[in-house]
């Protein structure tokens, strides 16, 4: 999975500007699956259709797009103003490249401030990418950044831009790999625009009419020096979500997840999370309501140019699914 997952996180693909990895996702889901369908708003669906008649509609979700950065205004000396495309935070950005859909780069500069102990904000930042002018400047307004770093990894630690949801991509694309038999109709979902809205889960959920949803996306750690306790951590298998910011997972759905983890012998831990949340809080209410829940796959720094996930939890975060795929789902 190393090659597909550095291949996803090197990739351009804002909010809003998912096209790259959507091509990439078709080509590699291309066989796997009876069909592949997208939707207007640019929401790409493979699916293996149910193998019995007691099969359930389960639609697992994990969104395509990264954060990023939209140019707002450029000065008559070529430097770029810029506005958030999902959650940004200033601090991460100083000094960061970052990269255009035409492949400039740029750089995050920050302007003098006279309290320099006050800690950035947005409005502080600007991206040169090299103009001497306005007239020079080789992107515009509306064009979108997003963070250039390139894939790494320091032992079992794998390090990139926009794991933050390219990891479970990649996961939904290695179980589809993986999935030999299954009873269920299973509605393999790669989402758009889910850091500005989880706009693309809205209508692919509404489109789809799911008996049971789980998103697959990352989440916080609570096992760095001095960071917010959280009961996560990296390398101690895939975390089976409570509750966050925009929804309250539903018991069943937990239950099932945490039954086949314990069934085989599936490291995994329970995630409350305090900010955030993903495409399954929009799946929950969808039409006349969802039972959903999602698998959250421990990562260290997000929303940073540097998201850190460990390679153990991302294998057992497919075998946790496939071992959910494989037999019945009992409510």
């Amino acid at each position: 999975m190393k090659a597909l997952i550095r291949k996803l996180t090197e990739s351009y693909g804002p909010s809003g500007r998912e096209a790259e990895l959507r091509q990439i996702v078709r080509a590699e889901i291309k066989g796997q699956c009876d069909y592949i369908t997208e939707d207007a708003l640019g929401n790409l669906i493979g699916v293996v259709k149910a193998k019995a008649k007691t099969g359930r509609r389960i639609m697992l979700a994990a969104h395509m797009d990264e954060i990023g950065l939209i140019i707002s205004h450029i000065d008559e000396r070529g430097f770029a103003r810029v506005a958030p495309v999902g959650g940004i935070f200033p601090m991460n950005c100083v000094g960061s490249r970052v990269r255009f859909a035409s492949g400039r780069p740029g750089v995050i500069g920050l302007e003098e401030r006279e309290d320099k102990k006050r800690a950035p904000a947005l409005s502080d930042l600007y991206v040169d990418v090299g103009a001497a002018d306005r007239e020079s400047c080789p992107v515009r307004v509306g064009d979108m950044a997003v963070f250039d770093r390139p894939y790494a990894e320091a032992g079992s630690r794998l390090i990139a831009k926009a794991m933050d949801d390219r990891i479970g991509v990649a996961i939904l694309i290695e179980t589809m790999r993986r999935l030999k038999r299954t009873p269920h109709e299973v509605q393999f979902t790669f989402t758009v625009q889910e850091e500005v809205g989880v706009r693309g889960a809205r209508t692919a959920a509404f489109h789809l009419e799911p008996e049971v949803a789980v998103a697959v996306d990352i989440t916080t750690t609570g096992d760095t020096p001095r960071c917010p306790p959280m009961a996560v951590s990296l390398g101690k298998g895939p975390a089976v979500k409570v509750r966050d910011r925009g929804m309250i997972a539903d018991p069943r759905v937990v239950e099932w997840m945490t039954s086949a983890a314990a069934a085989q012998h599936i490291p995994h831990q329970l995630e409350v999370l305090e900010f955030g949340s993903t495409d399954a809080s929009i799946i929950q209410v969808s039409r006349a309501g969802v039972p959903a829940g999602c698998l959250s796959v421990p990562c260290r720094y997000a929303h940073s140019p540097s998201e850190m996930v460990d390679m153990s939890d991302v294998d057992q975060s497919v075998k946790l699914l496939l071992a959910m795929l494989q037999g019945p789902v009992s409510f």
